[in-house]
């Protein structure tokens, strides 16, 4: 009998093993389920048999259930409604249509090749029409593809989850009782969604305007209520209808997205530290109990299978699916190939596989090897390669061009208009009437408006921008602007120009934003330059030799105050520049340099007080270090 100490024991080794293998896939950039599966089979039952699953008992069911519905609930946490909207009849068609192709391809695949009979095979099919929200999130995070690439896999993952689960249990009953009825499976999936909708969208509401009111609890609290109301919905809607609790969470997430809790950025952080702790527990405890003969005994042909689902149904599915829609062949050909399977794959196909020996009935254990073999092959050849062909199709969220500036100021109208003169696109938003017809009379798009009503960066098309920069006179404005969207438009660039004495001069750990050109950057002096034309526009090129010595010497007028750098180009990416950038050599820089001269003789001089022209920096060889202290 197990004592609580060795149970104590495996849990703790679990959970060192799991967030050990989630720090090593950070660290060399690779997705952390490949560890996670890895260290879970080293050290369980055909390894070092350090973690033993069936020690818990009926306990690892519980663990199971009671995870993945956190998983599916920070998912549907993550979607927002405008983004579903847009791809809907895309995401329709992949949760109806690949599903049906999956079943019914992956079906035919693993009977013929695998040996499997057309119960077991269709059985396997069904435990792999999931896509893994819990592998394509990290994934995502690490590759960082256009929004709507991933708003398209991330809503799959997360809506096909429940979906592909009712099927097999529906599949499950068919191989356990020997009969089917197309009309009655068909009828009991829709009964299963519709409660689960139903418990989740309801619960949800109540819980979101309990939230609203519910001033005396700290987001502490606020949190753990959270947790515990999923729980709760989770467990009713399964009490009502077996499977249909995994529907009620998504439902559940999304609405709670949608109706604006208070300190929804703590509640997504805080269920995002749970999800990686659920994934890497549930990982090592269910590779663990993975038979590696099982996976042999499989032969060539389970691989054959596994290549056909990734190289013939994936593409179908995505092809056929996205028909009509605005998606690109680029868009389209990387989604069809990043289909990894994920955690409910896994835990469903353990827990067929204890339900299919207690009926004796053989291919349990043969169906869940298959389908960790799945999980293996997709998420290892898939995860190393994604970032590689989004690099390739140009389609790395790093890559995109074009920015939406909060501010039509002078420097931000300089900004904008250099950056248009490079061929991106430039929107200003700004609430001043009379900033908005200079940058107009400048040639450049300009919204009068708000840029609080995230319609308004919607339709400024911060969707497809890769740079977001909030530069008004006030600092603590263009912060929250800023972390606003990087949360929920998920801007790869995003800076904002705020005080170092209010945020020590770097970005929050909790979000992605930058401060902008420089630290502490006097915005209203450096318009009144440019206002009276106290400037200069110049451009240098860091190159060796003298790389050294340009650092030394543009860091010098920097920290004096006599210049920002506004715009860098590395690798012909143009950039805005981040304050405190660590500068690269063959690094391209676009800086404004105060022109001591007065206003009086830039006139006499004929220097233009409007339209700044682009001068070369001297080379390093021509700057004597005296000029150093200007």
């Amino acid at each position: 009998m197990e004592t609580p100490f060795e149970i104590t024991v495996l849990m703790v080794v679990t959970v060192i093993a799991g967030i050990s293998a989630q720090v090593l896939g950070k660290y060399l950039k690779i997705p952390g389920i490949v560890f996670l599966l890895f260290f879970g089979i080293f050290l369980g039952r055909d390894g070092l048999g350090f973690i033993d699953p069936q020690l818990l008992g009926y306990g690892l069911e519980v663990i199971v259930s009671l995870s993945v519905a956190l998983i599916l609930f920070e998912g549907g946490l993550s979607i927002q409604i405008k983004d579903l909207i847009k791809i809907s009849g895309t995401l329709r068609n992949l949760v109806i249509f690949g599903t049906l192709i999956t079943l019914i391809v992956g079906g035919i695949a693993a009977h013929f090749l695998v040996d499997l009979p057309w119960e077991l095979a269709l059985l396997y099919a069904s435990l792999v029409i999931v896509t893994g929200p819990t592998v394509i999130g990290p994934l995502l995070k690490q590759v960082q593809v256009e929004r709507k690439v991933a708003t398209l896999l991330e809503s799959e993952g997360v809506l096909i989850d429940p979906v592909g689960a009712i099927i097999a249990v529906l599949v499950l009953g068919i191989v356990l009782s020997g009969s089917a009825e197309p009309v009655q499976l068909v009828a009991d999936l829709t009964i299963r969604l519709a409660i689960g909708t139903a418990i989740g969208g309801t619960g949800s509401l109540l819980l979101g305007w309990f939230l609203k009111r519910a001033d005396f609890l700290s987001s502490d609290l606020k949190n753990l209520l959270v947790l515990a109301g999923v729980w709760g919905l989770y467990c009713l809607a399964q009490y009502i209808e077996n499977e249909s609790g995994l529907m009620a969470v998504v439902v559940a997430g999304i609405v709670i997205s949608a109706v604006g809790v208070p300190e929804l950025r703590l509640l997504r952080r805080f269920q995002g530290q749970l999800t990686i702790l659920n994934v890497s527990v549930l990982f090592i405890l269910l590779a663990a109990d993975l038979s590696l003969g099982s996976i042999v005994a499989l032969g060539w042909g389970s691989v054959v299978t596994v290549l056909i689902l990734m190289l013939v149904v994936r593409p179908l599915n995505i092809w056929i699916s996205t028909t009509n829609s605005d998606f690109n062949w680029q868009q389209k050909l990387f989604i069809s190939w990043i289909g990894p399977k994920g955690i409910v794959s896994a835990s469903v196909a353990s827990l067929f596989a204890i339900l299919l020996a207690e009926e004796g009935i053989n291919g349990g254990e043969s169906i869940k090897a298959l389908v960790f073999l799945t999980i293996m092959m997709t998420v290892g050849i898939q995860g190393l390669t994604a970032q590689a062909l989004a690099n390739i199709l140009n389609l790395s969220a790093a890559k995109l061009k074009g920015a939406v500036i909060v501010g039509s100021n002078p420097l931000a109208r300089l900004i904008g208009r250099l950056l248009q003169e490079r061929d991106q696109s430039v929107v200003l938003i700004d609430t001043n009437a009379q900033a908005v017809k200079e940058a107009q009379q400048e040639n450049l798009q300009v919204f009068l408006n708000s840029a609080l009503d995230a319609e308004v960066l919607e339709e400024a098309g911060l969707d497809s921008m890769g740079s977001f920069l909030a530069m008004t006179k006030n600092g603590e404005v263009n912060f929250v602007l800023a972390q606003r969207a990087s949360e929920e438009f998920e801007t790869p660039r995003v800076l904002a120009v705020y005080s170092q004495n209010s945020r020590d001069g770097k970005s929050s750990p909790r979000t992605n934003v930058k401060p902008a050109l420089t630290f502490d950057l006097p915005l209203k002096m450096w318009n009144e330059y440019l206002n009276n034309g106290n400037v200069r526009l110049i451009e240098t090129v860091l190159d060796n030799p003298g790389f050294i010595y340009q650092q030394i010497y543009l860091q010098a007028l920097i920290d004096s105050g006599k210049l920002i750098p506004l715009l860098l180009e590395r690798q012909n990416q143009l950039q805005i520049v981040q304050a405190g950038q660590p500068w690269s050599s063959g690094d391209r820089i676009i800086c404004l340099l105060q022109n001591p001269q007065p206003k009086l003789l830039n006139q006499l001089s004929g220097v233009s007080t409007t339209r700044l022209s682009l001068e070369k920096l001297p080379k390093v060889q021509e700057i004597s270090m005296p000029a150093l202290v200007v």
